[in-house]
């Protein structure tokens, strides 16, 4: 009769194994709890409003009225002289309007503000942008303004839309990371393939 033996230490060891992956999943975890609390704590002097539909600047306006301290910062939005025009009969002085037009997308958006709004040591921000777009816009915001401790308080504004599909946002916060690392957004990429398909 012959007896074999086993040794344990020869298995996979599967619950060591899974101590590093648990533990990542739960830190990021609580790295998400976390700012989502600090956004609800946090009293922006600066709204960011995202270009790309003329509801946002309005609904940035109203909630400017209600806010007289309040900077507000339009991206990619508007032309000039209309955008002041909107502002101005909403009852907004100039003086406190801010319009940029360096962003060509949703990433862009963060990274050619990021350092102005760091010079000026503005640690919190208003972001206001549609309802289907925020969770795309709030995730690269996150990355960008959340590299220079930059706190994101989103204000969606209300329409007909269904939230944008999950692959866009983890795009774009997969570019945002690309900012991160290289200082590039990939932005010039796309601009280069659309000269190709025109």
């Amino acid at each position: 009769m012959i007896f074999r033996i086993h040794s344990h230490s020869s298995a996979p060891n599967y619950k060591a194994k899974l101590i590093p992956w648990v533990t990542l999943v739960l830190a990021m975890t609580l790295m998400y709890g976390y700012k989502r609390i600090e956004s609800y704590l946090v009293q922006p002097k600066v709204a960011l409003v995202l270009g790309g539909s003329e509801s946002r600047e309005r609904f940035a306006a109203k909630f400017a009225i209600k806010h007289p301290d309040l900077d507000i910062w339009v991206s990619s939005g508007s032309p000039k002289g209309y955008a002041k025009r909107l502002f101005t009969r909403e009852g907004i002085e100039v003086s406190r309007l801010h319009l940029d037009y360096k962003a060509v997308d949703t990433v862009t958006n963060f990274t050619t503000l990021v350092d102005q709004l760091e010079a000026q040591d503005i640690d919190s921000v208003y972001l206001i942008t549609s309802d289907y777009h925020m969770r795309r816009a709030r995730l690269i915001g996150d990355i960008v303004f959340g590299s220079r401790g930059i706190v994101l308080k989103p204000l969606p504004v209300p329409s007909e839309k269904s939230t944008e599909p999950l692959d866009k946002a983890l795009r774009d916060g997969a570019r945002a990371l690309l900012w991160l690392t290289t200082g590039h957004t990939g932005a010039e990429l796309g601009q280069a393939s659309k000269r190709l398909i025109n």
